[in-house]
């Protein structure tokens, strides 16, 4: 993309959506801080959604993409997993995001937004999932990744779906059920390195040692490139030297793969009234 004027859209619009058509219920939203007294230096504070109905709930924790738009993702996905009867939080990272470079500095919120989840009433602690878009799918990856990260955390997470994540970063297996979403000609986080990922290989071709921990499940989406379940970006765009663009058709099977994974990870499904 050439111009200033589109230049800046993108800037504005690059986040991970998807239309809230099909949402059966708009279950409300509030701003929550996430610690009191803070856990670190760093403030942190999302926008929980509850759905309609009683007793607790599983929960998902939504990550954004490294340019923010939290809200702009709470409205798209968050909204939406909400109708289906989840709670969700979607966390305000943009503090520290960095298009150009993996915030290292966000690698505990995930866990930050569990620990609150994990507290609050309606929230089955023992049902929480991660969901992260890009920069905020490396986020729930490495959040489920036999490592330290994951060893040291209190609370675990049931389940992990990462969209479009660089899958070229991990080392090691994952220790939940996870899922990739990844389009078939997206040139920012590509399906080879999701692929080698999935099948347990490094960037070099060298095998991982399997250690008996959860397979990932990778759904590649043809004729998809990055970002493709976000519906401002009908008119392709360049960012960072990258190819971004809406395809409808990859955002209902992206829709489609999500709800099955959750239900099937989660227990099963109850629908907000």
């Amino acid at each position: 993309m050439k111009t200033l004027a589109g230049f800046a859209a993108v800037l504005l619009l690059f986040t991970s959506a998807v239309g809230s058509r099909g949402a059966a219920a708009q279950p409300s939203g509030s701003v929550v801080e996430l610690e009191s007294p803070l856990a670190t230096s760093r403030a942190l504070q999302g926008l929980l959604r509850l759905p309609g109905r009683t007793g607790t709930s599983p929960a998902v924790v939504l990550l954004h993409s490294c340019n923010g738009n939290w809200r702009r993702l709470d409205e798209r996905w968050g909204r939406v997993v909400a109708s289906w009867g989840y709670v969700t939080l979607t966390v305000d990272s943009s503090a520290s995001s960095n298009c150009r470079n993996a915030a290292i500095e966000l690698a505990q919120d995930a866990y930050r937004a569990l620990d609150f989840l994990v507290q609050h009433p309606a929230v089955d602690p023992a049902r929480v999932a991660a969901l992260g878009f890009s920069q905020g799918g490396w986020l729930a990856l490495s959040s489920v990744e036999r490592g330290s990260l994951e060893q040291i955390a209190t609370n675990k997470f049931r389940a992990a779906i990462a969209f479009y994540p660089p899958c070229r970063q991990f080392k090691d297996n994952m220790t939940v059920p996870t899922l990739i979403l990844v389009g078939e000609l997206d040139d920012w986080s590509t399906a080879r390195e999701c692929r080698n990922l999935v099948e347990g290989r490094d960037d070099y071709g060298i095998s991982r040692e399997q250690r008996g921990d959860f397979p990932i499940k990778l759904v590649v989406l043809p004729g998809a490139y990055h970002s493709f379940d976000s519906p401002n970006l009908t008119t392709p765009a360049n960012f960072l030297g990258h190819h971004l663009e809406f395809n409808q058709a990859a955002t209902d099977q992206s829709v489609a793969a999500l709800r099955e994974f959750l239900t099937m990870t989660m227990g099963d499904e109850e629908k907000a009234k």
